[in-house]
């Protein structure tokens, strides 16, 4: 779905504080294992050597529990099979709350609501039959204006609406996961899920981390890399995930508003926030919104940085960086 490779390495910088070369004593902890269908990676310092991944694999069980939609047992399963949810774990509302709020700020570019649409896609793509023609029916029961929520449950306004939080459930969790870091007194750290990275603080004393950007024409190739600290980022692009049916090519990244996904210019987008459920979240609106309507929304939203790899008129492969993230990507 991401199309994101990450890496650390060494980046130096100036300016040591005794802060950083206390920090630089400290050996670093490393966590790694695999949930919701991808690997994690995790990265901290810790005078006391805690060990954290029984913690962090639980949490990453609870979230499953609530958000997967490959799990019928889940929460977002239960009310994608009924008419209302009341929440039982703390994970739901937020989802919903930043679902609604880039669902709003991108006109519909962003909906959860797509789960109809993207299930015709990807039977389309496993059966190789034509799926199109469903797009019409389909599109009936997809727009976020369809559900009702509040901090207990939530409600359908209309029947066989259904959620998907595959497009920013990755990049939640990876909040969930810093802020229990957060919460144990770790200040540096760098945790990554299925791509969607957040860090904090510098790696040790004169190394920020640094996170690699996949090349969508060399799948596994590295396009780009970043310098981060105390900021989230996350990558999507239709790059590896799409199929050719009658003389088209169809991404992943399902258009909610006409049900289906063409081509554009843009290839890969990789966004910069605060968190990394707001990252994940405008990284699939912009695939969606394409590379002129991007840019656009970019020139008016500072709150967020970018950096887009996308194809000119005569087909070389370029890129853009917006001014608060191209010092730092190299």
């Amino acid at each position: 779905m991401k199309g994101l490779v990450w890496l650390i390495v060494l980046v130096p910088f100036w300016g040591k504080s005794p802060d950083y070369q206390r920090s630089a004593e400290v050996p670093m902890v490393s966590l790694e294992g695999e949930a919701q269908g991808t690997t994690y990676h995790i990265k901290y310092r810790d005078e006391r050597q805690r060990n954290f991944k029984k913690p962090v694999d639980s949490l990453l069980t609870e979230i499953d529990l609530c958000l997967s939609t490959y799990r019928p047992d889940s929460e977002i399963s239960q009310f994608n099979q009924s008419e209302s949810h009341r929440f039982q774990r703390p994970y739901f509302y937020p989802v919903l709350k930043k679902a609604e709020e880039v669902y709003r700020i991108t006109n519909g570019a962003f909906d959860p609501t797509v789960k109809p649409l993207v299930e015709a896609y990807e039977q389309g793509k496993k059966s190789g039959e034509p799926w199109l023609p469903n797009t019409d029916s389909l599109l009936e029961y997809v727009d976020f204006q369809y559900i009702s929520f509040d901090t207990v449950s939530v409600k359908k306004r209309k029947k066989n609406v259904r959620l998907d939080f595959n497009a920013l459930a990755q990049g939640y969790t990876v909040d969930v996961l810093a802020v229990f870091l957060e919460s144990n007194g770790i200040d540096h750290y760098m945790v990554e899920v299925g791509g969607e990275v957040r860090c904090r603080g510098e790696r040790s004393i004169g190394q920020w981390w640094n996170v690699g950007i996949e090349s969508p024409v060399r799948p596994g190739g590295l396009q780009s890399s970043v310098r981060m600290a105390n900021r989230a980022m996350a990558t999507s692009g239709n790059y590896r995930n799409f199929y050719r049916q009658t003389g088209e090519t169809y991404g992943h990244i399902i258009n909610p508003k006409t049900g289906f996904s063409k081509p554009d210019a843009l290839l890969s987008a990789t966004i910069f926030a605060k968190d990394a459920m707001t990252a994940d979240a405008f990284a699939t609106a912009f695939l969606v919104m394409g590379l002129a309507k991007t840019r656009r929304f970019l020139s008016q939203h500072r709150e967020l940085d970018a950096y887009l790899i996308y194809k000119d008129d005569a087909g070389n492969l370029k890129t853009v960086a917006t001014d608060g993230i191209r010092e730092f990507i190299k």
